[in-house]
């Protein structure tokens, strides 16, 4: 069933690089928007932030968090969930951050001829679906999260892209 109710999301612009991309933020927007709709699960009234940062920015979050000390252009840190029941009072609940670095980005969609925006929209659908569990860790895993980015992005008039082969599954965080 199709999930009714947008999670909020806030983008963070932290590192003037992105300032040369105006419409990132809308982009964003609706790429989890779309993701959020297509996915089997209530994400119910949720919130998360997407923090466009550099590849500095980027490579000490990869370094403090997963002891990589290099740059990547996708991080998600999904949030640790509340264990109560719920109450029609409580805040909307915190899915997670997504962290995106420009540098990286841009570098992967100049390589590979990508628009520029249709690369923005696949990390952040990457990273949205990670923050509601969805991961690569397995070739099982791996396959079913990649066939749902694509029928997300399929949805929003953008390409497979898986469709070339393994270049951009290696990248992916």
């Amino acid at each position: 069933m199709p999930n009714s109710i947008l999670p909020i999301t806030e983008v963070l612009v932290v590192a003037d690089c992105w300032r040369h991309e105006p419409d990132a933020e809308a982009v964003i927007h609706r790429a989890i928007a779309a993701a959020a709709e297509a996915v089997d699960q209530d994400v119910g009234e949720a919130e998360l932030a997407v923090m466009l940062t550099d590849d500095a920015g980027i490579r000490t979050l990869n370094g403090n968090w997963r002891g990589i000390d290099k740059p990547t252009n996708v991080l998600s840190f999904p949030a640790l969930q509340p264990t109560g029941a719920s109450r029609e009072d409580d805040a909307p609940r915190m899915l997670g951050d997504i962290a995106i670095a420009y540098q990286t980005m841009r570098k992967e969609a100049d390589d590979e001829q990508k628009p520029f925006d249709h690369h923005l929209s696949h990390l952040a659908v990457h990273g949205f679906l990670h923050l509601i569990g969805y991961d690569h860790e397995t070739d099982d895993d791996a396959e079913a999260m990649e066939t749902l980015e694509a029928e997300i992005l399929a949805q929003l008039g953008i390409p497979n892209p898986y469709a070339d082969g393994d270049a951009e599954r290696e990248r992916m965080d």
